[in-house]
């Protein structure tokens, strides 16, 4: 079963990969895209025998632009992310996402941020230009504000990225609280298994008066939100 679902989701991302790459010659603001990344989650979501129960999604404003900021489990908690939340929103992903053949494509025409994680200066831009992009776009963007996936399933320290871009483009973070991605795929493992995931949604947070000086402020306010939403999964 390891080996089929494994084959499923590599079939699935080059399908939905090449029609997404021959949509993109005809849609500038990627969000046609966006609806085929979100076809492409669900079927990973069906492949891999997840189930996603949702809480707190009548909090988002279909039409409105957040920083949605999530605790970071598992490679998959980007797909759970695109087939749940009611949002046209691109994400923030490793440089080295970038470079793969057919996914990078998408990722770059679609709109979504690579970030550098080993260069400061460049670190910097790639926030400014994720808050331009919500301004013009009339987008949200996704960032998990730890910088990386838990290796022991437990949240980490937050990196105030996220609080600095939502300051940066007047709009509210929006805090969402994940667990049992881990159990489809850990840290480090191969494996893809089936679960059962939650995600819960918490209360957007406003910075349009907040300054950039006080991003360590609004960061830790999302971080209490994260853990509250969490509970005894933290």
């Amino acid at each position: 079963m390891y080996i089929l679902r494994a084959l499923g989701v590599f079939v699935s991302t080059v399908f939905y990969g090449l029609i997404s790459l021959v949509i993109s010659f005809f849609d500038p603001d990627g969000r046609r895209q966006n609806t085929v990344a979100q076809r492409w989650a669900r079927s990973l979501l069906s492949i891999a025998g997840v189930t996603v129960h949702a809480e707190g999604l009548e909090k988002i404003d279909p039409n409105g632009s957040y920083v949605i900021a999530s605790n970071h489990l598992s490679y998959f908690d980007t797909p759970v992310m695109l087939a749940t939340i009611p949002a046209q929103f691109r994400f923030m992903a490793k440089y080295g996402l970038f470079k793969i053949p057919l996914l990078g494509t998408h990722l770059s025409r679609a709109g979504h941020i690579p970030v550098f994680r080993h260069d400061p200066r460049s670190a910097v831009k790639t926030l400014a230009m994720a808050a331009e992009a919500i301004r013009e776009k009339h987008i949200s963007v996704l960032i998990f504000p730890e910088g990386g996936r838990s290796e022991d399933s437990h949240i980490q320290p937050f990196k105030d990225g996220a609080a600095y871009i939502a300051i940066r483009a007047g709009v509210p973070v929006l805090p969402v609280a994940l667990w049992g991605t881990w159990d489809v795929l850990p840290f480090g493992g191969g494996k893809i298994r089936p679960a059962n995931v939650r995600l819960r949604v918490g209360e957007p947070i406003d910075t349009s008066s907040a300054k950039l000086k006080q991003r360590g402020e609004v960061t830790e306010q999302v971080r209490q939100q994260i853990v509250s939403l969490l509970g005894e999964h933290v």
